[in-house]
């Protein structure tokens, strides 16, 4: 098919035509890439098998964007979803097809009816209770002949890699590894720092000092009618400081130290436009030693069965878990998030147990100060 463009194709033309910066190891993605577009496009039956392919590397390295354009560029059924999406819709349809024998094959099945091609953005686990899916649920798709796409800031042996029960993960692991070509991107530079015009989306202010973003609100909500009513999300009420039909503006505490999950994040993505975060504080602290867990409630000695070591958990990382959900949706779905915080961006989390994935969310953060945010992604 002469006419489509190809990932390599769309590759060359933003190096030469958008100025982006070549790079060895996005050259050698984007040929993955571009073979498997060719091999998609070059069969009217479908096909037995086809090799996926797995991006990985560090934050900034283009995944995102090489996955897109291939995404973009295909003439076969797809469907492009960030993992924590995906993984709401199975668990959400898994219940529906409660009586159903062998719901994950049925799933995967209907999956296989819809998309020949399934591309994740941040395939990235830290939920057991997706960890223990994900080793069949891979398996019976790539057997269903769904190809899958990817990316991860991990290499496939580094998923889940501390994770509680973690050799019931492992068959992912392999499943991965059988069905997906390995491509490392890693060309030594994180291409959003490149420069471009900036936009801030950043303020540093003390306590006590007026908030800047009372007239940043009223600059992004214009004439909408604005309130300060809680904001009802499923079974949940928010406080907020306003909102307007598309602005959201809620301090921290309100919307990260709450028991909202990645779930109640989608649904305020679904929603506004914007989000504004206040008194945001410095969010490093030294880790607590960790504890053991044990598997029974009044159990008093260490067991082989049912305990396990708890992580070194600093007293704000369960907030950063969910800060880091936040800016991952808002990223995703390209929705600028507005932050006012008590220390400087670079000094927000510089000590605590979720040090790796925290480097993902810093450069997205980073990024989203630049007017090209929304524009040109990862």
């Amino acid at each position: 098919m002469t006419d489509v463009p190809t990932p390599l194709m769309l590759y060359r033309q933003a190096i030469e035509q958008h100025g982006f910066h070549s790079d060895p190891a996005q050259w050698h993605a984007a040929q993955s890439l571009d073979d498997c577009h060719r091999t998609l496009h070059s069969q009217s039956e479908k096909p037995q098998t086809i090799a996926g392919i797995y991006l990985w590397g560090p934050v900034g390295r283009g995944k995102t964007w090489l996955m897109d354009s291939f995404y973009r560029s295909l003439r076969v059924p797809a469907r492009r979803q960030h993992f924590h999406h995906f993984m709401r819709w199975v668990h959400q349809r898994l219940f529906q097809l409660t009586g159903t024998p062998d719901p994950l094959q049925a799933l995967a099945r209907e999956l296989s009816e819809e998309v020949r091609v399934l591309c994740f953005d941040e395939l990235f686990v830290s939920d057991i209770a997706d960890a223990m899916l994900l080793g069949r649920l891979l398996r019976v798709m790539f057997e269903e002949g769904v190809v899958l796409v990817a990316t991860s800031n991990q290499p496939p042996h580094q998923l889940y890699a501390e994770g509680y029960n973690r050799e019931r993960f492992l068959p992912a692991v392999e499943a991965i590894d059988r069905h997906m070509q390995i491509v490392s991107v890693d060309g030594g530079q994180d291409h959003r720092l490149h420069p471009g015009a900036a936009q801030q989306r950043y303020w540093v202010t003390e306590a006590g000092q007026p908030s800047a973003l009372a007239v940043l609100f009223k600059q992004l909500a214009g004439t909408d009618p604005a309130c300060s009513e809680a904001l009802s999300i499923g079974h949940r009420s928010i406080a907020v400081v306003r909102q307007s039909e598309s602005v959201l503006w809620c301090r921290f505490a309100d919307l990260c130290e709450h028991p909202l999950s990645a779930l109640d994040f989608i649904a305020l993505g679904d929603r506004f436009s914007a989000i504004l975060i206040g008194e945001v504080p410095n969010l490093s602290a030294a880790p607590r030693e960790g504890r053991i867990a044990r598997g029974t409630e009044d159990g008093v000695e260490r067991v082989a069965a049912g305990d396990r070591q708890l992580p070194e958990l600093s007293v704000h990382d369960d907030s950063v878990r969910r800060f880091i959900a936040l800016v991952d949706e808002c990223y995703d779905r390209r929705i600028p998030l507005y932050l006012e915080a008590a220390v400087p961006l670079d000094e927000l989390y510089t000590e605590g147990y979720l040090a790796f994935p925290f480097r993902r969310t810093l450069s997205r953060l980073r990024e989203m100060q630049l007017q090209r945010f929304g524009e040109c992604i990862e």
